[in-house]
């Protein structure tokens, strides 16, 4: 896995760096995993905007990824890594042993040809499922589910890991890439491994145009907003909105909003950094 900076041959490449996708197998997805996607530009049926700083993109098709790992003690080998526009991962093809494909989010380092299986009896090796109550102390994760069959929802993205560092009766400790420590049930399904594309957080757009592609339009600074529009709009020239805050009043960077007597906070055992 590896980044390049280009040539200045252009302005938009002067100091564009790109992902070199040497992890990449094939650029066909599988026909029968994809399906339509549809945009909203940020409007609701009525056609009112009401998500700004969205709209445009690139079309794009949605791949079905397997995020439960639920077909169980069958084993499947890698047919594929592949690029998804929809996600800062790569994905992976699996072929299984009765001949049904799905996809899932590409391990580092796993390569085409390579078997995985989701069990209870596997081994700890990068791209198999396990349930947090077979998986080694120490063991580095991504990909896990919160509750029992719900499907991944924790470090997902691109060079994400968790580290599972404990147990204690039915609950597992892990150490999220946010530096919380939390209890999660021990049923509940991960992957071993660390998500793959790690350099994508090296990579360098290189011109607004690239964000265009993304489906982002140009965002307005709060503070060039009148007062009408943003707490932190007006004032003469160039003077500063004095606090940070969002569009509704609420303080920015360093107030905290989560709920003292949340339900979950029990379960949290350290909290992020």
């Amino acid at each position: 896995m590896s980044v390049r900076k280009l040539k200045p041959i252009t302005p938009g490449q002067r100091f564009r760096v790109v992902n070199n996708f040497e992890e990449i197998t094939t650029n066909k997805p599988e026909k029968s995993l994809v399906v339509g996607i549809k945009k909203s530009g940020g409007r609701n049926n009525t056609g009112k905007m009401t998500m700004r700083y969205t709209g445009g993109g690139h079309k794009k098709k949605y791949r079905i990824i397997d995020f439960k790992r639920n077909k169980f003690d069958v084993e499947a080998t890698v047919k594929s890594v592949e690029y998804d526009p929809n996600r800062t991962a790569f994905i992976a093809l699996l072929e299984y042993a009765d001949g049904e494909k799905r996809y899932i989010i590409a391990p580092n380092g796993i390569k085409v040809g390579q078997k995985v299986i989701s069990s209870e009896t596997a081994e700890p090796n990068v791209g198999n499922a396990m349930k947090l109550k077979n998986i080694p102390l120490g063991t580095v994760i991504s990909c896990i589910e919160m509750k029992p069959g719900q499907g991944a929802i924790l470090a997902r993205s691109a060079g994400s890991s968790a580290q599972l560092t404990s147990r204690d009766g039915k609950y597992a400790i892990v150490k999220l890439p946010s530096g919380e420590s939390r209890m999660i049930l021990t049923e509940c399904i991960a992957m071993v491994g660390s998500v793959s594309n790690g350099d994508h957080q090296l990579t360098v757009s290189g011109k607004a145009g690239r964000s265009r592609w993304l489906g982002r339009r140009p965002r307005t600074r709060a503070v060039v907003m009148n007062p009408v529009d943003h707490p932190m709009g007006g004032g003469e020239g160039r003077s500063s909105g004095g606090h940070p805050r969002s569009r509704n009043g609420k303080p920015a960077k360093g107030y905290k909003t989560r709920k003292k007597n949340k339900v979950s906070n029990r379960y949290i055992v350290s909290k992020r950094k």
